[in-house]
């Protein structure tokens, strides 16, 4: 197995592509920690999933959007695990309305967890990780990031900022050996994009994407477990796009409004 001895923290672990990608890195043989911050039932199901099939993880509860949260879940996890050697920068959440009518805290709370998470974290581990010449962090972002779409305006800000950090910091922290990537997922079925993931939205959507399907999120945690593993060592500042051709050419997204 390729992440055997290898320790990884994935944020917003208890869902969707966190769970995915907890479960996924754990069936390489990492060690995982599953960060939570409102749902710890759901992080402790991971948790049993991962070492009913032989492997080694453990729930961790904090709220990345809070540094002081986040740098302690990092010290917590190392003290836990003795090591640490991948960050998932993966929670997030969704408040999707039009501008016209979006509230100034909904803007915030998106940009303050989707990337005050992923700076908050990353920051975190960099003591570590600096000091062992043994990093890698990926972030998951998203295609809004890198295309509008209707009522997704404070999502798609807060993503383009993580694929932003995500480039400036793979080239700050290359002199010490930290990989940073990013994979931009599609549509894929999540609580995030409920709302867009079946009926006649769907459907519309699903034609706009060459491969005329979402993503699993299975296939995106395949994506973050390639890039968090050794057949990935000379890729840093890459945006991954997980979105069965949809960035070829997505469309204006007037689907809900």
């Amino acid at each position: 197995m390729k992440l055997t001895d290898r320790v990884a923290l994935v944020t917003g672990a208890s869902r969707g592509i966190g769970r995915a990608t907890a479960l996924a890195l754990a069936q390489e043989g990492a060690t995982v920690a599953v960060n939570y911050r409102a749902g710890k039932d759901a992080a402790n199901e991971v948790v049993a999933a991962i070492e009913e099939a032989g492997g080694r993880a453990a729930a961790f509860g904090a709220d990345v959007s809070v540094h002081e949260e986040a740098q302690a879940l990092v010290r917590e996890v190392i003290a836990t695990f003795g090591d640490l050697h991948i960050l998932v920068n993966n929670a997030g959440i969704a408040k999707d309305n039009l501008i016209y009518n979006m509230d100034p805290g909904d803007w915030l709370e998106v940009m303050k967890v989707n990337f005050g998470g992923t700076f908050n974290c990353t920051k975190s581990v960099l003591d570590h990780f600096m000091v062992t010449r043994d990093g890698v962090i990926v972030n998951v972002s998203s295609v809004m990031g890198e295309r509008g779409w209707t009522g997704e305006s404070n999502y798609a800000a807060s993503k383009g900022a993580v694929d932003a950090f995500t480039r400036s910091s793979a080239i700050e922290l290359a002199r010490f050996g930290i990989r940073v990537n990013a994979v931009l997922p599609g549509f894929a079925p999540t609580d995030l994009v409920a709302e867009l993931s079946e009926g006649e939205v769907a459907k519309h959507m699903k034609r706009q994407i060459p491969m005329r399907r979402f993503a699993t999120v299975e296939e995106v945690a395949a994506a973050i477990r390639f890039l968090a593993g050794p057949d990935a060592t000379y890729l840093t500042g890459v945006l991954l796009n997980v979105d069965g051709g949809g960035m070829a050419g997505l469309g204006l997204g007037r689907l809900k409004w």
